[in-house]
């Protein structure tokens, strides 16, 4: 007696094919047997042909990879094109149109005071980027505009504060224009200005632009101070001289009836301000795996909020997400993700004290307030950005996605997820197991997911124990239906972040992506732009969702 053989691929990539031997039953010891086996006659065979596949079935061909879907330009233009943008290309508009009448003769304010608009400029780009008058317009617009005003206000609200950036790149830029103006002017007058203020403007409008371009995207670089501390020095030497005697002895009441004076007050009250908050703090590191640093701090936090820290007290501060129960908690979390030679030491050298500014500064996620509903999507280390929006508010819906997760990140973040998100909002994909997650990250992660988030309103994907990559845009679609969301804010690398984005757009689901000025908050390689076929999917409260014949980002095979 035989039982069926059964044809099992051993790799589909591959066209391998795996025939077992028919296996012998022997009935002697329990006859019993013989009413559940499937008995069916037995092929004839040559002894001297061995079965091969090919005697049996034809192995299938390589599944082929879906075409990549074109996506519609006019999505492509309004995602490239956001407020950012809008508002850089506004400003740029207004101050070189202003530029070119000055020039022309027919501005007469700009053409005698052009380093009052060149400070003017710099002062709104200063201040757009001071963390407390952030925090301000973020407390402003979250107690007075929440839940009631109409969603259409309510995502111009947070595109507004999320792309802040576009007016401080646009000031930045218009104000060095100006300055470069006014040292051109003073150059066509050089009889009446002393060599020290020709030379310091010359120096000055230098090393601004050279500030201009480390703020490219390709060079960013964020210490933006030290070239402004010649810029005060160049703007207060002009103050102090007189043109009339030509003597630099008018330092007192001569300057303070200056504009221009004050302009650089402001400038450096703005630029002071948020150091006087930085203090070195105790800081406990949990290393669940060498890919990621835990730090944990004193005393809860609200959610929305990211902190600076760094090993120096002036040098080199890097932007993580926090991670807190609430302000009642005892302490809050920042997951570091390991990249750079920075993150690297938190691992290899683990301080027991780090700089950081008391006083944090609100992302994005801060914005949620406004919503009746919403989802947030990450991956990676990406969590640390998204985590206390979930937990502390039951209206947000979780969906994360990456490797080893549960490995990774471990048990403490892992709990407040479970303890705060039900299944009915959470969503994990894992690249690799679900074990491996929190191996991965270590028992403090996990701890936090398991602890705060149910596994109601909580998706982590696996994508290692799900087969691979989860198709992103479908799963976002289906949750957002059932849901009822209002609002969909991103958190994922560059790739991600684009296609999820214009993905959202494409279906008409409003949707805030990651900016890049914090890129150390991110894990660079969590999604790539490799497609492949996903496993079905059921996470509680949102239904059967059939992933077969997608690829990772939603779009149908063909």
């Amino acid at each position: 007696m035989f039982t069926k053989p059964t044809l099992t691929h051993i790799d589909a990539e591959k066209g391998t094919l795996d025939v077992p031997s028919p296996q012998i039953v022997d009935l002697s010891n329990n006859e019993k047997k013989a009413e559940d086996i499937d008995v069916f006659p037995v092929l004839s065979l040559k002894k001297d042909a061995p079965v091969t596949p090919s005697d049996v079935a034809k192995a299938p061909p390589a599944p082929t990879k879906p075409a990549k879907k074109k996506v519609p330009l006019w999505v492509l233009w309004v995602v490239w094109f956001n407020s950012y943008r809008r508002f850089f290309t506004v400003i740029f508009i207004i101050n070189f149109t202003g530029l070119g009448f000055a020039i022309a003769g027919k501005w007469a304010y700009a053409a005698k005071y052009p380093g009052a608009l060149a400070l003017g400029n710099l002062n709104v780009a200063i201040l757009v980027r001071n963390e407390i008058f952030g925090r301000f317009l973020y407390w402003f617009v979250n107690t007075f505009f929440a839940k009631w005003t109409p969603l259409w206000f309510r995502l111009a609200c947070t595109s507004t504060l999320q792309h802040l950036g576009g007016i401080h790149s646009g000031c930045a830029i218009s104000g060095v224009a100006w300055l470069v103006l006014m040292v051109v002017h003073q150059f066509k007058t050089q009889y009446i200005f002393n060599d020290s203020i020709l030379a310091f403007g010359v120096i000055t409008a230098v090393t601004l632009f050279i500030t201009i371009c480390a703020a490219l995207p390709w060079v960013r670089n964020t210490h933006h101070n030290v070239f402004e501390r010649s810029h005060r020095v160049y703007t207060i030497l002009t103050n102090a001289y007189d043109t009339a005697d030509g003597k630099f002895d008018h330092i007192g009441a001569h300057v303070v009836r200056q504009q221009s004076f004050w302009y650089t007050v402001g400038m450096s009250i703005f630029i002071v301000l948020p150091w006087l908050c930085t203090r070195s703090v105790k800081v406990d590191i949990e290393l669940p795996s060498p890919k990621v640093a835990v730090l944990r701090f004193e005393r809860g936090m609200q959610q929305g909020l990211l902190a600076r820290i760094s090993r120096s007290a002036v040098m080199e501060y890097h932007a993580f997400g926090i991670i807190s129960e609430g302000t009642h908690a005892k302490h809050h979390y920042l997951i570091c993700g390991v990249q750079g030679d920075f993150t690297k030491s938190l691992v290899n050298n683990p301080p027991t004290k780090i700089w950081t500014r008391q006083l944090k500064f609100a992302g994005v996620s801060n914005t949620s307030t406004l919503y009746k509903r919403g989802i947030r999507i990450c991956t990676g280390t990406g969590l640390g950005a998204a985590l206390s929006t979930c937990i502390q508010s039951p209206d947000w819906y979780l969906i994360w996605i990456g490797s080893d997760q549960e490995k990774t990140f471990g048990p403490t973040i892992s709990g407040l997820i479970h303890k705060h998100i039900g299944p009915e909002r959470l969503l994990l994909w894992d690249s690799k197991t679900r074990s491996d997650q929190e191996k991965t990250f270590g028992p403090t992660i996990s701890g936090l997911i398991h602890k705060n988030i149910g596994p109601e309103r909580l998706l982590l994907w696996d994508s290692k124990t799900r087969g691979g990559r989860p198709p992103t845009m479908k799963i976002l679609k289906e949750v957002y239906d059932s849901w009822q969301a209002e609002v969909v804010f991103i958190t994922s690398n560059y790739v991600g972040n684009a296609e999820i984005q214009q993905g959202c757009k494409e279906a008409g689901i409003p949707a805030f992506g990651t900016l890049w000025d914090f890129p150390n908050a991110l894990e660079a390689d969590e999604i790539q732009p490799l497609r492949v076929a996903a496993p079905i999917l059921t996470p509680p409260a949102v239904g059967r969702l059939s992933f077969e014949g997608y690829d990772w980002c939603g779009w149908k095979a063909d």
